[in-house]
């Protein structure tokens, strides 16, 4: 399982990354035709729906490298290796609770936005672009089951990774 789940991540880096790619290419696009005095009027909503798919493909990765929500003040403070490992599975239950909302309402957004155009580029659909919430939050959630099970597994075990 954890090979599917590293290779899920990997995919979900190199979409972000790749995101990420396009919108410093519509930005440097859109400083260039500024300067030159061109209207590429295209770049604004290319570079945010990029840039949007780049951070919600990326939160989920940081997800599973739980570092997107750390409280390690409290985990810090805690000298009982059982106590670490229930605190974790509460942050965990509470972040899924959160994603699979991500999942319903990104759905619901999603399909409510399915046939918008872009303002721009009126051939594009908006929905497509909206597919970053669902998947952020399916992926989020995949990973945090994972965690919860693997905690667990570590809490009868004493606690200890």
């Amino acid at each position: 399982m954890k090979k599917v789940l590293d290779t899920l991540e990997k995919i979900q880096i190199l979409v972000a990354a790749v995101f990420l790619f396009i919108f410093l290419i519509a930005v440097v696009t859109q400083i260039v035709t500024r300067y030159m005095g061109i209207s590429a009027t295209w770049t604004e909503d290319v570079s945010m729906y990029s840039f949007i798919w780049a951070v919600f493909m990326g939160a989920a990765t940081q997800v599973y490298e739980r570092k997107h929500f750390a409280f390690t003040s409290l985990a810090d403070m805690m000298k009982d290796e059982k106590a670490k490992s229930v605190l974790s599975v509460i942050i965990s239950i509470l972040m899924l609770f959160f994603s699979v909302l991500m999942v319903y309402y990104g759905v619901q957004v999603t399909k409510q936005f399915w046939n918008y155009t872009w303002v721009n580029i009126p051939q594009f659909k908006r929905g497509p672009t909206w597919l970053c919430l669902p998947l952020c939050g399916l992926t989020s959630s995949i990973y945090l089951v994972y965690h919860i099970i693997n905690d667990i597994k570590n809490f009868g075990k004493g606690g200890e990774n």
